[in-house]
């Protein structure tokens, strides 16, 4: 079996597009394994442990398409003719009208749109979105690695002009009904929701949903908002913009740990707005809201959800027993414990960032040690990319996972590949997962986890796998069918990601 390692200098393709081509590769005869990626640091190291040992490799450069194959009966011609023709064969636009080619065009084009979504690498978004506000438009900037100052910047002009700049970064918002980027679809209601925190918006907004409560908006800001260098300019702008909003009549707020000063001008902010409200820092549940105000602080991305809709007199809807969505419950812990072994470790392999490091959290809590790649610091951070024994959690959708390569929410067979390598680990006795529905996210994620899951689940009778699925039955994967998948391949299914988190930190307290 022959391997082949091809550079092409300066040739930028889209993650998606290449974890495509990577399939379609493996997929021909002859092929064993094939990996087609941008040539990031990151993506080198992984190329070089696979054993693809090549003196090319060192001169790629992020900008630089790396192909990478093993192969039977394959020559180096062979392999490039047939990466061009995958390389060349892109989808085709639906329809003949010209496209526009600047955001000048665009804005000429649809004069009446009034908000411009941005998604090009962080040192070209900047520019662009400073070009959107000047036209007086919201922006919503998916891009990341836009530096900081960039991002004061903008946020400062968009409020100057009466704008939302969501983003740096920004993957969640729900405007007017409409869901962007990844997001859920849910009913409207009287619950707006300002968030730095694209998954936390997901799992509130979806259990809004699933409990008879609606959105009125969800505005995303970016992660970096609620941090000293930003001040939370745009939460703080989203806050106003709510509490003069008649459609909204309760408040949330949601982020992971914000800086402590930002984190008053926060509660100062939703306090002056005179609403019903509910806030959760995510790992910062303990606050007392100010005298005379009608805040709530949640426990739980869940919790924010239960107190938002009681506070918004919802009628919750009767809640429906699927049987593939099991009941925290001490018989379910005890049935679990009996399968594990005594001092089974954990592996939370989670593909949105907030729910989990809400997961940690509440691992956390119940007193054990759990290693991750979402701690600030200490002896318990770790990067994720070495193998990692005794409890871990990781976000495999971290910068350093996802440089040149899909999002684990658009591409789940990434989480797959991280699961694998885990199982090696024979101590490995709890798996803990969230499975992110809605626009944005992969067509199937819970039929592509059980694809490794499964089998694995039939044959090692003494694992134990956890899940929640953050969704609704109107997002396109369906909420019900996707639980019911999971199910079905022996996955202990729970209603939220807090009571699947809570479930995991039970078990590994009792085979600790």
């Amino acid at each position: 079996m022959a391997a082949f390692v091809l550079v092409r200098k300066d040739s930028y393709f889209d993650s998606v597009l290449l974890m495509r081509i990577s399939r379609d590769l493996k997929a021909q005869k002859g092929v064993e394994d094939a990996v087609v990626a941008m040539g990031t640091p990151h993506n080198r190291e992984l190329l070089a442990k696979s054993g693809y040992l090549d003196s090319t490799l060192e001169s790629a450069t992020a900008n630089d398409l790396i192909i990478a194959v093993r192969a039977v009966g394959l020559t180096d011609a062979q392999l490039k003719e047939r990466v061009d023709t995958l390389l060349s064969a892109r989808p085709t636009p639906q329809t003949a009208a010209a496209r526009p080619t600047s955001l000048k065009a665009a804005v000429a084009e649809v004069p009446a749109a009034n908000l411009v979504l941005i998604s090009l690498p962080g040192e070209h978004a900047a520019r662009e979105a400073r070009k959107a506000l000047l036209f007086d438009k919201h922006v919503m900037l998916f891009s990341d690695n836009v530096p900081v100052e960039d991002e004061v910047a903008l946020k400062r002009l968009a409020r100057e002009r009466g704008l939302l700049m969501m983003g740096p970064d920004c993957g969640t918002s729900i405007i007017n009904g409409k869901p962007l980027a990844f997001a859920n679809v849910v009913r409207r209601g009287p619950i707006g929701i300002v968030g730095a925190a694209g998954t936390g918006i997901q799992e509130i907004s979806a259990c809004i949903h699933r409990l008879g409560g609606g959105v009125s908006q969800a505005i995303g800001t970016g992660g970096r908002d609620l941090s000293d260098a930003v001040g939370g300019i745009m939460v703080l702008f989203g806050i106003e913009s709510l509490a003069q909003d008649p459609a909204t009549k309760v408040l949330v707020v949601v982020s992971k740990p914000p800086s402590p000063t930002v984190a008053e001008k926060v509660i100062a902010a939703v306090a002056a707005a005179k609403k019903p409200a509910v806030i959760q820092f995510v790992g910062d549940s303990r606050r007392k809201p100010p005298k005379g105000s009608k805040i709530v602080f949640a426990d739980s991305l869940a919790g924010a959800a239960e107190a938002a809709v009681k506070l918004a007199r919802v009628k919750p809807l009767r809640a429906t027993r699927h049987a593939s969505v099991q009941t925290l419950s001490p018989k379910l812990t005890q049935v679990l414990t009996k399968k594990l072994k005594r001092g089974a470790t954990l592996r939370g392999l989670f593909c949105g960032g907030t729910t989990g490091a809400e997961a940690l959290v509440l691992l956390t809590r119940a007193g054990q040690p759990i290693f991750s790649n979402l701690h600030k610091k200490g002896d318990l951070k770790v990067d994720g990319l070495a193998p990692v024994k005794g409890h871990a959690l990781l976000d495999l959708g971290d910068d350093v996972f996802t440089a040149g390569r899909p999002h684990p929410m658009i591409e789940p067979v990434l989480r797959n590949e991280r699961l694998k390598e885990e199982l090696k680990d024979k101590s490995v006795g709890i798996l803990l997962f969230d499975v992110v529905l809605g626009f944005g996210s992969h067509a199937d994620p819970a039929g592509v986890l059980v694809e490794v899951l499964g089998p694995v689940l039939k044959k090692r009778k003494n694992l134990v796998a956890v899940a929640s699925v953050t969704g609704t039955d109107e997002d396109p994967q369906n909420y019900t069918a996707q639980c019911q998948k999971l199910s079905q391949a022996g996955v202990a299914v729970l209603a939220d990601n807090r009571r699947a988190s809570e479930l995991c930190a039970q078990l590994v307290k009792k085979v600790g």
